[in-house]
């Protein structure tokens, strides 16, 4: 199975692993999983990190590519396949980002691993929550 990490869940992983369950933390650290980071994530934070939103995720953004290597997950790019379905979602949510993860998750058949209840809402999702 292949787990896509929410920007939080990432941010977190790096940096405040205490704030991930440990039955969350068992499956993506598991080497039998596949986890994947995606390059919206990498745009979320270094967006709000430019625009003084995130402080606590400023050191991320010049070893991001470190950091995925660290706990053993791949970036996964986005596509124009992506971004249509992401435009075109019925879903009420607004977030871009958002949007794109879910796209992305529900394009790849892909478990999306997140504490933010928004995405509950959205059919389909698999989600891996708390």
């Amino acid at each position: 199975m292949t787990y896509l990490l929410d920007t939080h869940v990432f941010v977190w992983l790096v940096d405040e692993v205490h704030r991930i369950p440990p039955h969350v933390r068992d499956v993506i650290r598991d080497p039998d999983q596949d986890v994947v980071v995606s390059s919206v994530s990498a745009m979320e934070v270094a967006t709000k990190v430019g625009i003084g939103k995130w402080e606590e995720a400023r050191p991320l953004p010049p070893v991001w590519m470190e950091r995925l290597a660290d706990i053993g997950a791949q970036d996964l790019q986005v596509t124009t396949r992506h971004g249509l379905l992401a435009g075109s979602l019925d879903w009420p949510h607004r977030d871009p980002f958002d949007r794109l993860l879910a796209a992305q998750a529900l394009i790849g058949n892909l478990t999306f691993v997140t504490a933010d209840k928004v995405f509950r809402t959205m059919p389909g999702l698999k989600l891996l929550t708390w």
